[in-house]
């Protein structure tokens, strides 16, 4: 018998932001696999079903649930919440596949249907904090040794990227928000825009803007996500936006700026880059203090 998992992304869980591939998925379904809240959030959805709800940290255990009923011949749905491969089931089911021997041309077929993640949603509550680079960083330390985590806060603050925070606090883990706080106030302004979004698209939403230094202050749980801008990012009339860039390219008129090409790298991008500081006649320790790039990088730049 041939049976199949499909790994499920639910959105935010509002039915208005599941997709059609999703809800075809579930009805598809003869067993569904969960975590007990994101049963909830598609319960009209699941008569005549086998449910099987598992809790918190039970990821593991609803990954060999679907492998079993699988083998059996049965259609699982394996829900997360957002989007599977994103913080989501994708990863341990795969573990527990791979551990089982399972190949992609084995009896049991294995589809991911994508959802949209807690960062595009709570993003599209608050209005464009990702129009630039982004990345995403989960606090929980119940799998990723603390220093692991801190490194990722340290780089990506440095980096001036805009940061989603995922699990940045529960009953139990208190102190990992006021952490990475700590590590992003020694490279970000204080006055940087953040906003917490609690429950997006859910009955119980909150949405709240705050600053970096009063982040730790902000009312954040587990059901939130925590936003943070980078060096550009500002917040103007309830909204949270990060410029793409064009202000430095066009003028208010949209007539390209001296020294700029329409279609074009900056001249300030890596050609124009490495022309200057070839012409600058500095050292690579000299250039690595003032670019804060690592000095191997600069000498490679330097001999290319």
């Amino acid at each position: 018998m041939t049976g199949k998992i499909m790994l499920v992304g639910l959105g935010p869980g509002n039915h208005d932001h599941l997709t059609a591939r999703a809800r075809a998925a579930i009805a598809e379904a003869d067993t569904v696999i969960g975590y007990v809240t994101y049963i909830r959030l598609v319960t009209e959805l699941l008569d005549g079903k086998e449910v099987i709800k598992k809790g918190m940290t039970e990821e593991l255990d609803r990954a060999v649930e679907a492998l079993e009923r699988a083998r059996q011949g049965r259609k699982v749905a394996l829900i997360s919440s957002g989007d599977a491969g994103v913080y989501g089931m994708a990863g341990p089911t795969f573990e527990v596949l791979f551990q089982a021997g399972w190949t992609p041309d084995s009896d049991i077929e294995v589809e991911i249907v994508p959802g949209a993640s807690a960062l595009n949603s709570c993003a599209a509550l608050v209005g464009a904090p990702l129009t630039h680079d982004f990345c995403a960083i989960s606090l929980s330390d119940l799998l990723t040794p603390w220093p692991v985590i801190a490194r990722r806060l340290d780089a990506a603050a440095a980096a001036d990227f805009v940061v989603a925070l995922y699990n940045p606090k529960s009953g139990r883990r208190t102190a990992q928000i006021v952490e990475a706080q700590r590590l992003f106030l020694r490279h970000r302004d204080p006055a940087t825009p953040v906003a917490v979004v609690k429950s997006a698209y859910r009955p119980k939403q909150r949405i709240e803007f705050t600053t970096l230094d009063q982040m730790a202050e902000a009312e954040i749980g587990m059901l939130s996500t925590v936003l943070i801008g980078n060096s550009n990012t500002y917040i103007r009339n309830g909204l949270m936006v990060t410029p793409r860039g064009y202000a430095g390219k066009y003028d208010d008129a949209g007539t390209v700026r001296d020294g700029e090409r329409a279609g074009h790298s900056l001249s300030s991008g890596l050609d124009g880059w490495r022309a200057e500081i070839l012409a600058s006649g500095k050292s690579a320790a000299e250039l690595a203090r003032e670019h804060r790039l690592p000095v191997d990088y600069i000498k490679v730049v330097l001999a290319s």
